[in-house]
């Protein structure tokens, strides 16, 4: 373990994700990721039900509920509710515990996370599981990838690649 870091391990919960989603207050989705094939209608009248099912629940509330034939976890962090769809025989903590690393990781890369801050799941959820658990390399991977687009627009925008001329 590098630098100290401690690293977490979470079990094959996170391989039975069947959704994530981001929403607000006022039921605007934020972000969604799907892990499951389904029509753009599906998915819209899924994000519209479970976000009324969400918000008409009180705020003491338990975190999660029966929907259909998932477990659905959620989770509000300021106006944004966090929702993961999971199987039933999913553990609801660990997926709780997925969800409160993802927005540990808005707050350390963003400082202070707000709506518009929501960024690329991929770098801590791919293909259902979780890829790295420790934090500070999730961050160092995103730090990496802000520095790689930047030298690419800076290559994009040179003058010697914006002079060239087309050859035919």
């Amino acid at each position: 373990q590098a630098g100290g870091a401690t690293q977490h391990s979470f079990p094959s919960a996170a391989a039975t994700m069947q959704f994530m989603l981001l929403f607000s207050r006022q039921a605007k989705l934020r972000l969604q990721k799907w892990y499951v094939p389904l029509s753009d209608k599906e998915k819209k009248k899924t994000t519209r039900e479970l976000a009324q099912t969400v918000l008409a629940r009180k705020p003491k509330m338990c975190s999660f509920l029966e929907w259909r034939d998932l477990k659905i976890v959620y989770k509000r962090y300021a106006s944004l509710y966090f929702c993961c769809a999971i199987e039933d025989q999913d553990n609801e903590l660990i997926t709780l515990e997925i969800i409160h690393r993802y927005v540990e990781l808005l707050d350390k890369y963003f400082g202070s996370v707000c709506e518009l801050d929501i960024f690329n799941l991929e770098k801590f959820l791919l293909a259902r599981e979780v890829q790295e658990t420790c934090k500070k390399n999730v961050l160092k991977a995103m730090e990496q990838a802000d520095l790689l687009q930047e030298k690419t627009e800076n290559v994009y925008h040179s003058k010697s690649f914006t002079g060239c001329k087309k050859a035919y």
